[in-house]
Parts: C-alpha cells; sequence; structure tokens
C-alpha cells in the first residue's frame, strides 16, 4: 500500500503545529462565548422603586439603612403623545377624566406599580391614566415597549419569581394580562372579577392569585347597598397555562365565621413564607383577615384601633379603603399594616395578632419590605415621604422626602454605578 493512502500516518512537525494552533484557538472561542456574558454583566444593586403616582416619577431610594434617595425617572415621557391620542377620542377622553375625579381623588393617575427587569436596565411601570404598561430604559429613560392593556386603565401587578413575566390588572375590562417582561409580548390572559386589584405569584411561580375589589367608583357604600358594588372574588390561575384553577368568594366564608358586616373585597394581601394562610385586607375596615388555604376557611379576623379624628362616613374613604397596604417579615412572624385612613401603620405579632405602637403617617397607602428585611417600609401618599418601621421594636427609623403622592414601593435591582437619565 502506497504510504500516502495509510489513514494511520502521522502528521509531520509542520501540520501537527497547525492542528494544535487550530485547536487551541478553538478552545480559546468557546471559553470566550462561555465567560464573556458572564464576565461582562454589570454588576448590580439593590434599591427601592417609589412611584410618585400623581407627579408621574419614580424615585429611586436605598433599600435599607437611611433609604437615602439615589435618583428619580420620568415615567411619562411620551405624556405629549399620550395626551393627544386620548383627547382626539371622545370615549378614552371620558375614562380619563373620569379616573381623574374617581380614583385620582381630583389628579392623574401616571404610575401604579413597577418592577425591574432581570438584568437591571430596565423599570417596568403601568400607568393607570395612559391604560398602559411601560418599559422605560433606565440609562436614557427612553421607552423600549409599551402595551396597552385591554379597557381604560392599568393597576397593580406582580412580577413571577424568576422576574421573567409580569401580570398586570386592567381593572376596567375585568382582565389580567401576563407579558413578558423583556419585550411586552403577551403570553397569556385570563378574566377576573370586578375590577381587579391585587396579583400574587405563590408557589414558586406555579399559581397566580387575583384579587378583585368590585366598584369603588360609587358612593353606594352603606352595607343594605353590597349588592351595587359587582362581582367581588379571588381568581387561581395556573401560572403556566393562565387556565383558572379555583375561584374563591370570600362572603360565604366570611358569613360562616360570623362576620357578615365584612366586605368581600381584597386589597392588599400578603401570604405566609410557606403560602398556608392569606392574611388580607377588605373594604371599608379597619382591620385585616386571615384565611387558610388548605381548609378554605377564615380563621381570624383582626381589628385594629380607629383613629378618633377618622370620620366612619364610607363615603369619604379613599376607593373604599379604610386601611391600603399589609406586608409580611421574611420569617413570618410580624405584619405590617397601613392604616390608610387612620393616619398610621403597625407592626402585629402574626401569633397573636397583638399590635405594636401606632406610627403616625400621613394618609399611608402601601406597605413593603426593606431590603435586608429588617423593616417595613410604608408610603405617606398625605406627606410625600416614605417612611422605614423596624419590625422587631415597631419603631419608625427614617423618614425620606419623595415625589408627589407615593403610593407602590417595590425592591428592585438596577446597574450599580447608575445616575438619574439627563432627559
Amino acid at each position: 500500500m502506497h504510504a500516502s493512502s495509510n489513514p494511520a500516518r502521522k502528521p509531520s512537525g509542520s501540520a501537527l503545529t497547525r492542528r494544535l494552533t487550530h485547536a487551541v484557538t478553538a478552545v480559546a472561542v468557546l471559553a470566550a462565548c462561555v465567560t464573556t456574558p458572564a464576565a461582562s454583566a454589570a454588576p448590580l444593586r439593590e434599591v427601592m422603586f417609589v412611584g410618585n403616582n400623581w407627579d408621574g416619577t419614580a424615585d429611586v431610594i436605598r433599600s435599607t439603612g437611611d433609604f437615602a434617595k439615589i435618583g428619580r425617572i420620568n415615567v411619562i415621557p411620551d405624556k405629549d403623545q399620550r395626551l393627544t391620542e386620548i383627547y382626539l377620542n371622545p370615549i378614552k377622553l371620558a375614562f380619563f377624566l373620569g379616573i381623574r375625579s374617581g380614583p385620582g381623588e381630583g389628579h392623574d393617575q401616571f404610575v401604579d406599580d413597577m418592577y425591574s427587569t432581570p438584568d437591571g436596565t430596565a423599570m417596568v411601570v403601568s400607568r393607570p391614566s395612559f391604560a398602559d404598561v411601560v418599559s422605560l430604559d433606565l440609562a436614557t429613560g427612553n421607552i423600549k415597549w409599551r402595551f396597552p392593556v385591554s379597557g381604560f386603565r392599568s393597576d397593580h401587578m406582580a412580577v413571577s419569581p424568576d422576574g421573567t413575566k409580569i401580570a398586570v390588572s386592567a381593572s376596567t375590562s375585568n382582565t389580567v394580562h401576563v407579558l413578558d417582561i423583556n419585550t411586552g409580548r403577551q403570553l397569556g390572559s385570563f378574566k377576573t372579577g370586578d375590577k381587579p386589584h391585587e396579583n400574587v405569584f405563590t408557589n414558586g411561580g406555579r399559581y397566580l392569585w387575583n384579587m378583585s375589589i368590585g366598584e369603588v367608583n360609587n358612593n353606594f357604600d352603606a352595607p343594605w347597598q353590597d349588592f351595587l358594588k359587582g362581582d367581588r372574588h379571588i381568581t387561581v390561575v395556573d401560572a403556566a397555562t393562565y387556565q383558572v384553577v379555583r375561584t374563591i368568594d370570600l362572603r360565604g366564608r366570611l358569613d360562616a365565621f360570623g362576620r357578615k358586616d365584612l366586605s368581600n373585597a381584597v386589597r392588599p394581601a400578603t401570604f405566609s413564607p410557606d403560602f398556608s394562610k392569606l392574611y388580607f385586607q377588605v373594604s371599608y375596615f379597619n382591620g385585616f383577615i386571615e384565611y387558610d388555604v388548605a381548609t378554605d376557611r377564615v380563621t381570624r379576623v383582626k381589628t385594629l384601633p380607629k383613629n378618633p379624628n377618622t370620620s366612619d362616613d364610607r363615603t369619604t374613604f379613599v376607593n373604599d379603603s379604610r386601611h391600603h397596604g399589609l406586608s409580611m417579615n421574611p420569617d413570618g412572624s410580624k405584619l405590617c399594616v397601613a392604616g390608610t385612613m387612620d393616619d398610621y401603620a403597625t407592626v402585629v405579632d402574626r401569633a397573636t395578632l397583638q399590635e405594636g405602637p401606632l406610627v403616625t403617617a400621613s394618609k399611608p397607602y402601601w406597605a413593603t419590605v426593606s431590603g435586608d428585611g429588617r423593616q417595613c417600609v410604608i408610603s405617606e401618599s398625605g406627606a410625600d415621604q416614605v417612611t422605614a418601621i423596624d419590625f422587631g421594636t415597631g419603631r419608625k427609623v427614617a423618614s425620606v422626602p419623595v415625589g408627589d403622592h407615593p403610593q407602590r414601593v417595590r425592591v428592585a435591582r438596577i446597574s450599580a454605578g447608575w445616575t438619574s437619565p439627563t432627559n
């Protein structure tokens, strides 16, 4: 056999060198492909977003310590364009003005809820008066994508545990839209009770719970007029298929517990760490309710003190809510309650339901947990500030001025060196 036809023939020195060079180059390219994204990913820092509903901005503050302000972003850079569309459409204009005179208390509602994208480059915001959700580039302040919701108003949102999906309530169409947080593409949707409000992902993102509050824009607030408030229930869906797996009308559960006097309109809500218990506020009530998920029963009701200076006239409550804002510390031992119309917040021991000191606050509208889990952070919509309350002592530790009428406060992650956009 001729030597050149032997497949086992060894390569010459120069050929071997070339092959080794190519192999090393290929390995280097592969290594670069594997390591470059991680190496080039910008370091992130934990912060808090504070949505200033009436002036259309979001403040960025530290998530722990002194909660000092870091910067601000304009969430309505397209305001002129949106207003032009609204004023040229009589139906949109009617709802826009209705939001102003109703839930907006004479003001436009420009920012309700907000979350950061997983890579920390964008803030995703629901804008009630513009009936949409937008993603804002945190570096430039420009809009990356916009999703108009069905109907005429967007409301509370929730982000999935993995940060990839965002659910938003479209309150006038009784619909929840679930979007890809990076692209704004709709992944699914489902129908709810009247006026969907709070959304909560549970069980590692397996389920999505929506709470409907019914009609809050009329003055049929007397107990005997309850039937005029619409269909209020909790809708639980499979977060992969968006099919309803459970519907819970708390009317019967509250009646069975002996509290026919309480509304079944579920406001802010929070779960125990193991998702076995749901704690929630309801319309008109100065307190909260405990619900056992497995047994489908109301198990405890906590009534909190009334402010003697607060009128009991239900028509004076902001959107039917006497108390609006509820959170739980990471180990599930303490609850934090925002007593909106009673002008205080308090930390409650979950085991005994004993409240701590009543911390004076001006129309507190939301309660969340600091980045380190040690404080409850409330928005004082009447004083344009956020206040931190220590879960351990129940005492106020810090207050920070923010924009006009802060409402939602969310922990977020953004680029470590972020500064406010210049636009």
